[in-house]
């Protein structure tokens, strides 16, 4: 396995402190197989950046790894996502120049396994995507969230 060389802290020139020396990635995994399409999220641990909030799995990115590996290691780790389940549409970067945080947009046809697999998380849960921006969304989910919708809602036509 390749050393785990991406977790730390990065000041960033917008003024926020972000985790990821090589930027971070998540996964927002969309499931397709109800009447309405829903969004896995899960709450983050109060010791976790982030405590508290709904947010997507995510985290580092590694210095041999491009966001999508990233994302779905991530989505793994945190909450058991059989990435074999899901099928890739987008990536979509919120690039703050030294730091990029990278969303990828995925989807499947079942739950994909999904469940708490580390104490990072403290629940998850399916929500369907017009009610996401009424949860207390972590922060950098909150800033991006309206851009992320777009692009899901895009993604179910393609």
């Amino acid at each position: 396995m390749p050393k785990r060389d991406g977790d730390g802290w990065v000041d960033c020139d917008c003024g926020i402190r972000h985790w990821g020396r090589f930027g971070a990635a998540g996964l927002l995994l969309l499931r397709c197989d109800t009447d309405e399409p829903q969004v896995l999220l899960q709450l983050r641990a109060e010791w976790t950046h982030g405590g508290g909030t709904w947010a997507l799995p995510g985290g580092a990115r590694d210095s041999h790894e491009d966001s999508i590996t990233t994302a779905l290691r991530e989505a793994h780790e945190e909450m058991g996502i059989d990435i074999s389940a899901l099928t890739v549409k987008h990536v979509f970067s919120d690039n703050h120049g030294p730091w990029v945080y990278d969303t990828v947009i995925a989807h499947s046809m079942g739950d994909a396994g999904a469940r708490i697999a580390n104490p990072e998380s403290t629940a998850a849960k399916w929500s369907p995507i017009e009610q996401v921006e009424s949860l207390a969304l972590h922060p950098g989910l909150k800033r991006s969230w309206l851009s992320l919708k777009s692009l899901t809602i895009d993604s179910l036509k393609n």
